[in-house]
């Protein structure tokens, strides 16, 4: 369930007039001289309510400098445990921290930053059923967020209670930034009417994030929340700015509202929240999971297996770099070469094929039964269920 931090104690009555302490004035004495903040800015931003969708790469600097520049009220929705592979990239965690639930730690380390602003915190899944009450307190969202039925779920609760959505995405390299929900701009949906097939976007866990950038576009987001709180410069809203870190590089493109958007056009068929894992077309949590025709061999099989003596050829499916992270001794072939190589493969012996999790090496098995193969079975949760069952000395990544 939801729940809500304290009001941090400092926090001014109700009904009270909004004015800056003396300690105040002092803290945020850099926005003050500045003339497009000011006094009159600085109270907007002592008075604002912002929701941040994620606590991780891209939460942790929204928090980080939300909470910094003095947003009087900040909420936090994540669901998720501290882990050693978020230290790379989520500057809001510590080794410490590891194990711990990341709305606690968070909430933690920005009430420590700056204990003159209320954080709200709510440990739990965004779904259908509580987006609607958790985003109507507050006037911004923030999208940092790394999945696709999440990213229309907040599109879609944002529209409906017209609420503006700073919207982040990362990849690898590459970052975007824009506002959605505007009254006169496109919403998510104007730029992408369907979601991809599942499976053929990789997340960050198994495509990667160069650390910093979610750092950089996660400030920026920040920016882009605190200019709409303070009304001043040119938003993002029907503009896409898209980063290349590995260019060094930024582009623009202009987005126009769609008026047929299913969403926010001048006729919507969309007027409440749906299920969003279903149009997706991914399992939700508590769905079975799919029947696959792939023959499998569990960790502990394949251990016994070889303990024994048999006569296995292990294939490795993964990419050279992820051979060189860790490996079980097998012969690699990295997943596109395959078709090439196959050859080298003896069909007379059996072959057990794992890449990383076992997706990538379930399609190998498939691509090799229909080359003629009969003796081939996939390793049941790749080198990552071989660390948790049979080696934790390998390393998971």
């Amino acid at each position: 369930m939801a729940t809500k931090s304290e009001i941090a104690a400092t926090a001014q009555p109700e009904n009270a007039p909004v004015t800056l302490t003396k300690k105040e004035i002092e803290r945020y004495s850099r926005h003050l001289i500045m003339p497009e903040v000011g006094m009159d800015g600085q109270l907007k931003l002592k008075q604002a309510k912002v929701l941040c969708i994620g606590t991780g790469g891209l939460g942790a600097p929204l928090g980080l400098y939300l909470a910094a520049a003095g947003v009087g009220r900040i909420g936090l929705v994540d669901f998720d445990r501290v882990d050693d592979s978020n230290l790379q990239r989520q500057v809001l965690f510590s080794t410490k921290d590891v194990g711990r639930p990341k709305i606690e730690a968070a909430a933690d380390r920005l009430r420590g930053l700056n204990p003159d602003i209320q954080i709200d915190t709510f440990d739990t899944h965004l779904s259908s059923d509580n987006a609607l009450d958790i985003l109507k307190d507050y006037d911004i969202i923030v999208d940092g967020t790394d999945n696709f039925p999440t990213r229309y779920l907040v599109n879609d609760a944002s529209v409906l209670l017209k609420k503006p959505n700073v919207y982040g995405s990362i990849f690898r390299f590459e970052g975007q930034i824009t506002i959605f929900g505007d009254p006169n701009g496109p919403c998510y949906r104007c730029l992408y009417p369907e979601p991809p097939p599942p499976g053929l976007v990789p997340s960050c866990a198994e495509g990667g994030v160069l650390g910093v950038l979610p750092g950089i576009v996660g400030s920026i987001q920040t920016a882009e929340t605190l200019k709409l709180i303070i009304g001043k410069g040119e938003s993002l809203i029907g503009r896409l700015l898209l980063f290349d870190a590995l260019a060094m590089r930024f582009r623009e493109l202009k987005l126009r509202k769609n008026p047929d958007c299913p969403m926010c056009g001048t006729h919507p068929t969309i007027t409440k929240l749906i299920d969003y894992a279903e149009f997706c077309g991914v399992r939700g949590e508590e769905a079975p999971a799919p029947q696959t025709s792939v023959p499998e061999i569990t960790p502990r099989e394949l251990k016994t297996r070889l303990d024994r003596g048999d006569d296995l050829y292990i294939l490795d499916v993964r990419e050279p770099h992820e051979y060189q992270i860790c490996n079980l001794g097998g012969h690699l072939i990295p997943l596109g070469d395959l078709s090439k190589r196959a050859s080298e493969l003896d069909s007379s012996r059996e072959i057990v094929a794992h890449c990383r999790s076992g997706k990538r090496s379930a399609e190998a098995v498939e691509f090799l039964q229909r080359a003629g193969f009969r003796k081939v079975l996939n390793l049941k949760g790749g080198i990552l269920a071989w660390s948790d069952e049979v080696d934790p000395s390998v390393p998971k990544y």
